[in-house]
C-alpha cells in the first residue's frame, strides 16, 4: 500500500489529504502535526484571514461557523485615488481561520486521513514512506534542513482590534503606498466589532513594522483594544523548487502569497489539491508542470511589478502609486 507522510496539519497540508483520499482511498495518508489541536494553536491564526472563492476553488466554501463576514466590497487606494469592487454574494469570505482549519480536518479524517497532533517532524529522515508532503509553512521544515529555502520573503505585522470605531462588517481595506508596501483594514468576529490591521512589506527593509503600524493607526484614526498581535515572514509569489525527489512541497513552501495583495489562503488549497491529485495517480512527475502552469503568468507579472516597484521606490515613490494605479487597473480587466 502506498504511504504518504504530510508535514504540517494547516491549509496546504489538509487540502492535499483530502484531494489524495477522494481520489484514492487506498493510499495510506498521515498528516502530522506538531500542536496538541488542529487550527486552535497559535499558528492556526495568522494576517488577513480573507479568503476568496472562484470557479476554481469553488470546493472550499467555508461552512457557516466557519467564517465571520461575507465579503461583499473591497476599497483600494493609491495615493489619493479610490477604487471600490463589489464582489458577487457568496465569492468572499472573512474568515474563522481557525474553524475553517477545523472543517477541513473533520472533512480529512472522514474520508480516511490519519491526523496525528504533537507530533513535530524534525527532519525528512524521521520519515519513511513512498511520498512526503512538506506543507509546513514559511521557512519550510525540509526547504531549511536541504538549504533549499531560496525564495523571495517579505514581512508583516497585524492588530486585531475589538470594539473598533471602523468596523464595517462586509467591506476590506487596501492602502497602496509608494515606500514600502501596503495596509489593510479587514473586519472580523462581529461580535465584537474586531478589525485586522495590518502592514505587509515585499521585502524587508528595515522599517520597524511595529511604528509604521501605528503611524497608520492614528492617521486612520483607528481606535479600539488591541487584543492579538501576529506577524513574520511572507513568502512572495513561487517559491522553488516543488518538488525533491519524493518530496512534493506546497503552500508557503510552494507557491508563496499573491505578490500585490498577501493573498495565500486560495493558494494553498489550491496547490494541496494539485499535489494530491499528482500522487493519487501516480504522476508526482508533473507537479511542477501542474503548478506553473496554475500559477507563472501572475507570478512574471506581479515578480516584474514588485521588481520596478523596487526600483522605483528609490527614485520616486510616486512612480510606485502610478505603478500600482496601472495595476489595479490592469488586474481588474484581467480578472473580469
Amino acid at each position: 500500500m502506498t504511504k504518504v507522510d504530510i508535514i504540517g496539519g494547516s491549509l496546504g497540508g489538509l487540502s492535499t489529504a483530502i484531494s489524495i483520499k477522494e481520489k484514492n482511498k487506498s493510499i495510506n495518508v498521515i498528516v502530522h502535526e506538531k500542536h496538541k489541536k488542529i487550527g486552535y494553536n497559535h499558528e492556526g491564526r495568522r494576517c488577513g484571514e480573507a479568503h476568496s472563492i472562484e470557479k476554481e476553488w469553488s470546493k472550499w466554501i467555508p461552512e457557516k461557523n466557519s467564517y465571520y463576514n461575507e465579503i461583499k466590497t473591497g476599497v483600494i487606494y493609491i495615493g489619493e485615488k479610490k477604487y471600490e469592487y463589489t464582489r458577487k454574494p457568496g465569492t468572499a469570505y472573512m474568515l474563522n481561520r481557525q474553524e475553517f482549519i477545523c472543517q477541513l480536518a473533520k472533512k480529512a479524517e472522514k474520508l480516511g486521513t490519519i491526523i496525528q497532533t504533537n507530533d513535530k517532524i524534525k527532519s525528512k529522515d524521521d520519515l519513511d514512506s513512498d511520498y512526503v508532503v512538506d506543507a509546513s509553512g514559511c521557512p519550510s521544515t525540509i526547504k531549511r534542513e536541504l538549504n533549499l529555502n531560496k525564495g523571495v520573503k517579505g514581512v508583516t505585522y497585524q492588530h486585531t482590534i475589538e470594539d473598533s470605531n471602523c468596523f464595517i462588517s462586509d467591506t476590506i481595506k487596501i492602502y497602496y503606498t509608494g515606500k514600502f508596501g501596503y495596509y489593510w483594514i479587514f473586519p472580523r468576529n462581529p461580535q465584537k466589532k474586531e478589525v485586522n490591521v495590518g502592514v505587509g512589506l515585499a521585502k524587508d527593509f528595515g522599517y520597524n513594522l511595529k511604528n509604521l503600524l501605528e503611524d497608520f493607526e492614528k492617521k486612520q484614526n483607528i481606535t479600539g483594544k488591541i487584543n492579538y498581535v501576529t506577524g513574520g515572514l511572507i513568502p512572495v509569489g513561487l517559491q522553488r523548487p516543488f518538488k525533491y525527489k519524493n518530496i512534493l512541497f506546497v503552500g508557503d513552501a510552494s507557491v508563496g502569497s499573491f505578490p500585490p495583495s498577501g493573498q495565500g489562503i486560495y493558494r494553498a488549497l489550491l496547490s494541496g489539491d494539485i499535489a494530491g491529485k499528482c500522487i493519487a495517480s501516480n504522476q508526482v512527475n508533473r507537479y511542477p508542470y501542474m503548478i506553473n502552469k496554475m500559477f507563472i503568468k501572475w507570478d512574471v507579472i506581479c515578480k516584474f511589478f514588485t521588481s520596478a516597484n523596487l526600483v522605483g521606490r528609490n527614485i520616486n515613490p510616486n512612480l510606485v502609486l502610478k505603478n500600482f494605479d496601472y495595476f489595479v487597473k490592469f488586474g481588474a480587466r484581467m480578472l473580469h
